[in-house]
């Protein structure tokens, strides 16, 4: 099937997106070697906080970045779902059909792993909440999750292509309904459906504004 425009940031090669790509590859890496770094862990360990002091060095305090992220414009690049800012985001990418529902395919290594070779559970929770969670805002009306319930059908495999699909089923007042799926070579592995609550964007924290006023200050 071919998929429409995705609905989720585009990957640069550049920037820190190409920054939390390199990061991704480390923690593969870091994931797949374990003990067998033991006698270079010293080594590792020093220049590995010699770059992360590099790096927080020319970093903004944490509203300022916080600010940034939400009064940018375009798709968010953060999440740890989909952000390609964000180096624990695999990142999954999402595209919405024509019918309304979104649609998106990844592959899972190491680093998600819970049972041997298997997808944590955890994170095929993280992902479908997610998931779910965009389905709701592309229907017109974004919300926070108040119940998702998860039916773990079968085990989810490791670098196996996965399919996560969402949509909205109905909105009642500030009431949203959504249902969605992870599934491998046409079979369901975990189904999810929940309810959302929309609510403005500072009940999310009560010094949301704050935030914004205080970057917004350091800016001038």
């Amino acid at each position: 099937m071919t998929l429409p425009a995705q609905i989720t940031a585009t990957t640069r090669d550049t920037g820190a997106d190409a920054v939390a790509a390199a990061t991704r590859r480390l923690i593969d890496a870091v994931v797949r070697a374990g003990s067998a770094m033991d006698a270079l862990a010293g080594d590792l360990v020093a220049a590995l906080d010699r770059l992360s002091a590099e790096i927080d060095a020319g970093a903004p305090d944490s509203s300022t970045r916080m600010a940034d992220i939400w009064t940018s414009a375009g798709h968010r690049r953060h999440d740890p779902c989909c952000g390609t800012e964000n180096p624990i985001a695999p990142p999954l990418v999402l595209h919405q059909l024509a019918d309304g529902s979104v649609i998106g395919r990844l592959v899972l290594g190491l680093p998600y792993q819970g049972p041997p070779g298997l997808v944590h559970g955890g994170i095929s929770a993280l992902l479908l909440d997610h998931t779910l969670g965009l389905a709701n805002s592309r229907a017109g009306t974004p919300g926070v999750t108040a119940d998702l319930r998860l039916r773990y059908l079968r085990p989810v495999p490791l670098f196996s292509e996965l399919t996560i699909t969402a949509r909205r089923l109905s909105a009642e007042g500030r009431k949203l309904f959504a249902e969605g799926a992870i599934s491998v070579d046409g079979e369901v592995c975990v189904q999810a459906e929940g309810l959302w609550i929309t609510t403005p964007r500072t009940r999310y924290r009560p010094d949301f504004e704050d935030i914004f006023d205080e970057a917004q200050e350091k800016r001038q």
